[in-house]
């Protein structure tokens, strides 16, 4: 009996595991509003920041429809640490440590958007790439420090660490190309991102994505070349 739970606890570890995988070419994909069905992932450099850079791909038809969740990392001390949230009738909003900037889109065309947000501490200016274009500078948090032991989740929004999930703020649609590095991109570098390129993403790296997907969250080939 005592051998039996004793494997039951190991395949239970195993399953909660992160995997890393090469995601070159394929997306996540959230076929349904739900509260439970998401993706977490887990970052390769575990330090404090002072700067970084999200970008990624994703393909919705909701943008009309209701508000929902981009990319949402939450720490231990802040649930919204950083954000990336698609406001209905307001456009993108774009937070750091709670406050948040936003950057005015009437809606957001049913087909694959590639956006790419970057932030600094010493200056607290915010750029917002939207399929290679950038919206004008914005500035939030100047002197903050984004901590450390992030929970970093797709296709819902946090309101606690790790949970607090609302369906009527889930992602439905795909999901892919996730890089995050903890420097800001020049504009050179952001388009060669946008065009394809990686270079070298350090915290969040899409070609060897460490990650756990529950419920109802499917993995196949892009739908954007």
């Amino acid at each position: 009996m005592e051998k039996l739970l004793w494997c039951l606890l190991i395949m239970i570890s195993f399953s909660q595991a992160f995997g890393s995988e090469d995601m070159f070419k394929k997306a996540f994909v959230f076929p349904t509003e739900s509260d439970t069905s998401y993706v977490s992932l887990e970052a390769e450099s575990k330090k404090p920041l002072n700067a970084f850079t999200v970008c990624l791909h994703f393909y919705t038809g909701l943008s009309k429809i209701r508000s929902f969740s981009v990319f949402s990392y939450a720490t231990t001390k802040n649930s919204n640490d950083i954000h990336i949230f698609w406001n209905k009738d307001k456009g993108y909003a774009f937070g750091v440590g709670g406050p948040e900037v936003r950057f005015m889109v009437s809606e957001i065309p049913e087909a694959p958007t590639h956006i790419c947000t970057s932030w600094e501490s010493a200056t607290g200016i915010v750029e917002f790439w939207i399929d290679g274009k950038p919206k004008v500078r914005k500035s939030l948090q100047k002197g903050y420090t984004v901590g450390t032991d992030a929970s970093i989740i797709l296709g819902q929004e946090q309101d606690s660490y790790g949970g607090s999930f609302d369906a009527k703020q889930s992602f439905v649609g795909d999901i892919g190309d996730v890089n995050m590095w903890d420097f800001v991109l020049s504009p050179e570098q952001i388009n060669t991102v946008y065009v394809g390129g990686t270079l070298n993403p350090n915290v969040l790296n899409w070609r060897a994505l460490n990650y756990k997907v529950q419920g109802d969250v499917f993995i196949k080939p892009q739908l954007w070349s």
